[in-house]
């Protein structure tokens, strides 16, 4: 057994143990009565599991292409975390991180670093793909249906090794599970909510009590058991769910067919279902048509705007994500009309050479 297993190993077990316990109290009282030598048994095994799983996630260090127009966001020198998904060694991460790469590293613990190359990156959902130049000899953590998952679920959260130290475990608990839209032109649905919330949630690994992997990380959020419930800071987690069925494609292809979808460059807010522009990229279809910070989009192509996910399926609809969007906005006590030529945001992106 390798050390890293080793220790992964070891510290999953004590985890374990409490994540259980836990369980048991809150959420079975049939698990509860069991008996002790059951209970050894059973925390034994799970923490086999959970070893199993800690030990499939990496590091991720990412320098980027000097001009890349994500930098300004983003940063030129990125770090976060993946997930080993293949028998080769396929890791799953969060496509911010790996996106307009130039150099990509996996750290498997404190000294050993692995190069990888960019296999893909998927707009629509925000998963990227890394393939490492050398093995990893790491088993891969196998994938899980968050349809099962039950409410206010344990979960365990797990990030890479960085350059200083091991990679970090905590327990937290789902909180929801609903549709997101980000600020920045994003979409899904069945996003996984979690608290309390993880600094280093990026490309963070979700897992069950199986050691399935559930979710990988993108954000810390102030409203992580939604809208209308108390403010609760925690994380989000893109669900593995939305994986399954693109793997395949984006393996072959560096990307999903959804990928290529009409864009402007806007960063908006969602405010009472009214949605208001607070950033226009440098450079974008938005700013050519003279949008603002500030403006309030009140319908596109004739649709009214309700929201940041009526705005954008709007944005999205048909199959050509070259085409004119017409925008009615309001800025101060004027309304006003603006035609943008939006663009397929695929193509304004610097391809790492490993795409």
């Amino acid at each position: 057994m390798s050390d890293r297993l080793h220790v992964m190993r070891s510290t999953a077990r004590r985890w374990a143990a409490g994540w259980l316990l836990g369980a048991w109290a809150a959420c079975s009282a049939a698990l509860a009565v069991a008996a002790p030598s059951d209970d050894d048994a059973t925390l034994n095994e799970q923490g086999e599991l959970l070893a199993r799983a800690a030990a499939a996630v990496v590091g991720v260090q990412v320098q980027v292409l000097g001009h890349a127009t994500s930098a300004d966001t983003l940063g030129k020198l990125r770090l976060g975390s993946g997930v080993v998904i293949g028998a080769d060694g396929l890791v799953l991460t969060i496509g911010y991180l790996i996106l307009e790469a130039d150099q990509v590293d996996l750290q498997l613990d404190s000294s050993r670093v692995v190069p990888a190359r960019v296999v893909a990156y998927d707009q629509a959902t925000g998963f990227g793909l890394l393939q490492p130049l050398t093995p990893l000899r790491l088993p891969p953590a196998p994938l899980g249906d968050t349809s099962q998952l039950a409410s206010d679920e344990p979960v365990m959260i797990v990030s890479g090794s960085t350059p200083i130290g091991q990679g970090e475990l905590s327990i937290a608990r789902v909180v929801s599970r609903r549709a997101f839209s980000g600020y920045w032109e994003y979409h899904i649905d069945g996003a996984l909510f979690t608290s309390p919330p993880r600094a280093d949630h990026s490309g963070a690994a979700l897992f069950n009590a199986n050691g399935e992997l559930l979710g990988i990380g993108s954000l810390i959020v102030a409203d992580a058991a939604g809208e209308d419930a108390p403010r609760l800071p925690g994380n989000m987690f893109v669900p593995v769910d939305l994986l399954k069925p693109i793997l395949k494609e984006m393996r072959e292809s560096g990307s999903t067919a959804l990928s290529h979808r009409p864009w402007l460059g806007l960063n908006c807010v969602e405010s009472d279902g009214k949605v208001r522009v607070v950033k226009v990229n440098r450079g974008s279809p938005a700013e050519a048509a003279g949008l603002q910070a500030g403006d309030l989009i009140l319908r596109i192509d004739g649709v009214a705007v309700g929201g940041l996910e009526r705005f954008y399926k709007t944005l999205w609809r048909g199959n050509t994500p070259e085409r004119e969007v017409t925008l009615e906005v309001r800025r101060g006590d004027e309304t006003q009309t603006l035609k943008a030529r939006a663009t397929d945001r695929m193509k304004t992106l610097t391809q790492s050479l490993g795409v």
